[in-house]
């Protein structure tokens, strides 16, 4: 989730371990242990869908950190028009393909945006505000992660001007982040609540939202890296007609256990391929006929949790 930092020296008094991972934001909870969550009209299971508007600069600052697991076939190159081509691919076609099976089934997104991408694709803005949709903000770009080599000061403007730019486009302050590719330093939730964000999408380690120790409410909701269309088609290389199994199956077991959240993250540079959107309207249509599930956006489940299930 975060970029390598500097080495530390260990301190002679460690403090006691606690259960679960060591962070100071939220506390181990073991699911059966859990009161279970009730959503809108008795549904069984929250369900979202979250999409990539995305932009990568061909030629990004000297001390961006991107993921190193998207490269070209033969390596990178900058500038890397071969790779952010393709990608670009997704912002003028592959979209709308995607938004015409969401209005097939009536989904509501919501849309992971980065400063950069806010700023250059107005129009495809305006067709999620027309639509209703959520705008989450996305950092800066798609490959300048957040990471621990930022110092304090730089990673909270990073934040905040992210946050201003996606607003400013959507005329709407966004009340949700998403981190690029979940980068986060030891310190991000923290400064993602001092920035007046109520929730974050980059801890997948539930299946419910959970409060997070900022100081005020705010929320962690799932985002399951394991449903992401990218994480499976292109770096797993799972074959492309699993995808509705995998999607469906997964949803099927959390619609049995109640009071779950299911999202599915769509990247339209490579679900919105002529050869791949059949397999996402299969995908939608296998979740549809379970019926007695809420279709929201991300911060429609995070307002609902907060407003009846924090304290």
């Amino acid at each position: 989730m975060s970029g390598s930092a500097p080495p530390t020296k260990v301190p002679k008094n460690p403090p006691p371990l606690k259960a679960g991972m060591d962070n100071p934001w939220y506390d181990y909870s073991p699911f059966p242990l859990r009161p279970k969550l009730t959503w809108p009209g008795h549904a069984r299971v929250a369900f979202f869908v979250l999409l990539h508007l995305e932009y990568w600069e061909l030629i990004p600052d000297e001390m961006s950190q991107k993921d190193p697991r998207f490269v070209g076939e033969y390596g990178s190159f900058v500038p890397d028009y071969r790779t952010w081509t393709q990608r670009e691919y997704g912002n003028r076609v592959g979209i709308f393909r995607v938004l015409d099976v969401l209005d097939r089934y009536q989904i509501r997104a919501g849309v992971a945006v980065n400063a950069l991408a806010a700023e250059r694709y107005p129009f495809l803005i305006e067709q999620f505000r027309k639509r209703k949709y959520e705008i989450i903000a996305h950092g800066h770009s798609a490959n300048r992660m957040i990471t621990s080599k930022m110092s304090e000061a730089e990673e909270r403007a990073e934040i905040q001007s992210a946050v201003a730019a996606v607003g400013k486009a959507a005329g709407v302050r966004p009340t949700g982040w998403l981190g690029q590719d979940y980068g986060e330093s030891a310190r991000t939730p923290g400064l993602l609540a001092e920035a007046g964000l109520d929730y974050v999408l980059d801890w997948p380690n539930d299946d419910q939202p959970y409060p997070m120790k900022v100081g005020r409410k705010f929320v962690s909701l799932p985002n399951q890296p394991e449903w992401d269309d990218v994480q499976q088609l292109w770096l797993r290389r799972i074959p492309t007609p699993r995808y509705p199994d995998i999607v469906g199956e997964a949803f099927e077991l959390l619609h049995h256990e109640g009071g779950q959240v299911f999202n599915l993250s769509i990247h339209p540079w490579l679900m919105g391929m002529a050869h791949r959107i059949k397999y996402l309207d299969e995908a939608l249509r296998r979740i549809e006929r379970f019926g007695n599930s809420w279709h929201a956006t991300p911060g429609e489940v995070a307002r609902h949790y907060i407003d009846t299930a924090m304290d």
